[in-house]
């Protein structure tokens, strides 16, 4: 057996036994240099170097904490109710309410895991109260309706997708916009023919006198990805500096204009933030190790040569590495893939002239309809807890969401102008 499978066997072994992945990649990675006879000392620099000269990785517990500070206030009762007030008034409005919701908390959180924790479990309760809707539907529609909010920006997806890609985050952003609404556009056009033929409920409308102050008093939430959009594309701030400002601005409207949040509060929003990152950065450096163990075998190239030598058309290519990233969705956790998956595909891509821009919104979308995939979409299994539903009933709650998501997918694969014509309106030349 080759070093390499040695490590990729270490790795496997490690994570069945419940090592989280992150350690084990390092492990594995070890391995490989101790039978290789190289340098253990490889690992500590490749890490260190790799995190020390990424200023982009600082973006992402600033998002994180820009996400605390929003749930801990009473920023979240008052975005519900602006959406209540929008969509509300139709038949299954309070499930059109989620991925309302969902929308809207996206430009915020950049996390589906953070959404479908915090908004999530309240719409649970309120969909489920007084048996409104069942408790697997609205279990499945919060775990579909999360993935959202890593694709609209600000995501951390891409984020790290821009790490290894070495891709313009803000360009990336731009392109996750169209394909972030048209994922809730078929979701909701999914809820709308259900609800006539499961007879959904009509929740009471919100009077249109009443309409300005609802929005009026989400106003301040609303602005926060204008915001972040307006530092970023301006100039005036690099993605870091604009992640710093969210989630300042965030702490700010929850603390001094809503008055709803206290030091106890910001107390367990950091601590909170700092264990999300914690279990995010030793992702990365596990990755980070274990991406030098794949240069060293010089699998990106091989693979590379590999494919084009098959002669494969950029559309043929990107429908592979959907099926590819589709499939390993079911298994892997998306920051796996990214780091580690990605890297070996970029080359390709950029050999067959396919835009970085729209791969990696294609990339990123594959991976959150992978939270949701049986048998293993974290996201279901999240919900399994939180609803308390078995996970056969919330599976069959799912799939007919699921296949319109891909479906939404397969437009943004066929269509790049989907995901770029947003950053070519802003200047993009890719």
């Amino acid at each position: 057996m080759t070093p390499f499978a040695l490590a990729v066997l270490a790795i496997v072994v490690l994570s069945l036994l419940g090592l989280p992945i992150g350690h084990a990649m390092i492990a594995g990675s070890l391995l490989y240099f101790w039978v290789k006879g190289v340098d253990m000392g490889t690992a500590a620099e490749q890490l260190l170097n790799g995190m020390n000269t990424s200023y982009l990785l600082l973006a992402i517990p600033l998002f994180i904490l820009a996400a605390e500070f929003m749930n801990s206030g009473s920023i979240m009762d008052r975005l519900l109710r602006f959406c209540n007030a929008i969509v509300g008034r139709y038949r299954g409005g309070l499930a059109q309410v989620n991925v309302a919701q969902s929308i809207i908390f996206a430009s915020m959180s950049g996390s589906a895991l953070a959404d479908a924790a915090g908004s999530g479990k309240l719409m649970q309760s309120l969909m489920t109260r007084d048996g409104k809707y069942p408790a697997s539907f609205a279990a499945a529609l919060t775990a579909v309706s999360s993935v959202i909010g890593p694709i609209i920006p600000p995501s951390i997806p891409l984020v790290l997708y821009a790490l290894v890609s070495d891709t313009s985050i803000g360009y990336l952003f731009l392109g996750g916009v169209i394909p972030g609404l048209l994922l809730g556009a078929v979701q909701m056009g999914l809820i709308a023919a259900t609800a006539k033929r499961r007879n959904f409920p009509v929740e009471a409308a919100v009077p249109l006198r009443d309409l300005p102050r609802v929005t009026w008093e989400a106003f301040p939430a609303l602005m926060m990805p204008v915001i972040l959009l307006g530092l970023l594309y301006s100039g005036v701030t690099t993605p870091t500096e604009a992640a710093a400002a969210a989630a300042a601005y965030a702490l700010i409207v929850s603390a001094a204009l809503y008055r709803s949040i206290g030091w106890g509060d910001i107390y367990r929003s950091l601590m909170t933030s700092a264990r999300i990152t914690i279990s995010i950065g030793m992702l990365i450096a596990g990755a980070l190790v274990f991406n030098y163990v794949i240069t060293a075998e010089n699998i990106p190239k091989t693979l590379s040569a590999a494919l084009q030598a098959y002669q494969l058309s950029p559309l043929t290519f990107l429908l592979a590495a959907n099926v590819l990233l589709l499939i390993l969705g079911c298994f892997l956790e998306g920051t796996t893939i990214l780091l580690v998956i990605v890297p070996v595909l970029m080359p390709t891509a950029r050999a067959l002239g396919i835009d970085p821009v729209h791969f990696g919104v294609v990339v990123v979308v594959n991976i959150m309809i992978g939270l949701v995939t049986p048998p293993y979409g974290l996201l279901l299994f999240m919900m399994m807890k939180i609803a308390e539903v078995p996970l056969r009933d919330l599976v069959r709650e799912v799939l007919p969401f699921l296949w319109v998501m891909i479906g939404a997918l397969a437009i943004m694969t066929l269509v790049p102008e989907v995901v770029l014509f947003l950053p070519h309106l802003l200047g993009y030349k890719g």
